[in-house]
């Protein structure tokens, strides 16, 4: 048995294609949806993540604008930047490209962005309302995943979903918009015991870990659905994911790849965000 791949890139094109659609309705009513976005310093991976979001936003016909700052920016500066695009009308998502250079405090700049324009789901407010299962903007990863999950009419409601890892971007939003849909969900971290027992446990298991073929298929029980958010770097320069895909899909029952699997949803969940800030805003 080989496993089933979830491909990010086709449901991303048929999520890109509605927003398009979408997007040219709001336009007859004179809106254009507008994405900010703040890019601190000259980190490569960063640049070239704004890129493709400029790319796709051109694509879907939403209004993208890319503010390249310096490093040395100083975080009042930054901050005074946020508060004039909250203001500005013709605005409807802010995002402030992370990592920010060390002098400059995270929660500071996520604090600022107004929660109506909090398109990638950080602030305090979008994360309380996500938990309480009120209306927010969702964190662009993890509402990608649950966007693939569906794709292929996964059952998410009843399901043991595991997953691995506990970060703020992705770990620990996953496991609430699991819960959200009636998983049971469990999350191993570097401080679990016995994590392979766990692991074998999982219908759905969720690798959000930054290491490398972190997940093998001895972790993982037959048939088991595997998602993998990791993007890491080979000495040859290729990219590959925390699970150790070539043995892993042939026990697996689906199978997210990278590259082409969670990257291109998290992009596309950020338009989705932007262009519902805009409905909203027509409303």
């Amino acid at each position: 048995m080989t496993a089933e791949i979830i491909s990010g890139k086709e449901v991303a094109q048929v999520i890109r294609q509605q927003l398009k659609e979408e997007t040219g309705k709001l336009k007859q009513k004179g809106i254009v949806p507008g994405l900010a976005v703040i890019l601190a310093g000259d980190d490569p991976a960063s640049a070239s993540y704004v890129r493709g979001k400029e790319k796709a936003c051109r694509e879907t016909g939403i209004h993208s604008t890319v503010d390249r700052v310096s490093a040395s920016i100083s975080e009042e500066d930054l901050l005074g930047r946020i508060e004039e695009l909250n203001q500005d009308p013709s605005i409807h998502g802010i995002l402030v490209q992370l990592p920010l250079p060390d002098h400059i405090s995270e929660h500071r700049v996520i604090d600022a962005i107004s929660p109506l324009k909090d398109v990638d789901g950080f602030h305090p407010v979008s994360i309380g309302n996500m938990v309480i299962g009120r209306k927010a903007f969702l964190p662009c990863t993890p509402h990608g995943i649950i966007r693939m999950l569906k794709s292929k009419d996964i059952p998410i409601e009843g399901s043991h979903a595991v997953i691995v890892g506990r970060s703020n971007i992705v770990g620990k939003p996953v496991g609430q918009l699991l819960l959200n849909e009636n998983a049971t969900v469990t999350y191993c971290h570097s401080r679990t015991k016995n994590m392979q027992e766990i692991t074998k446990q999982a219908d759905i298991l969720i690798a959000a870990v930054g290491k490398k073929h972190f997940i093998t298929a001895d972790d993982i029980k037959e048939g088991a659905v595997v998602v993998d958010v990791g993007i890491n770097r080979t000495e040859e320069g290729t990219l590959t994911g925390d699970v150790d895909f070539e043995s892993v899909k042939e026990k697996a029952g689906y199978i997210t790849p990278v590259p082409g699997g969670v990257g291109p949803m998290t992009i596309t969940m950020l338009l989705a965000n932007t262009v519902q800030s805009a409905q909203e805003g027509a409303e």
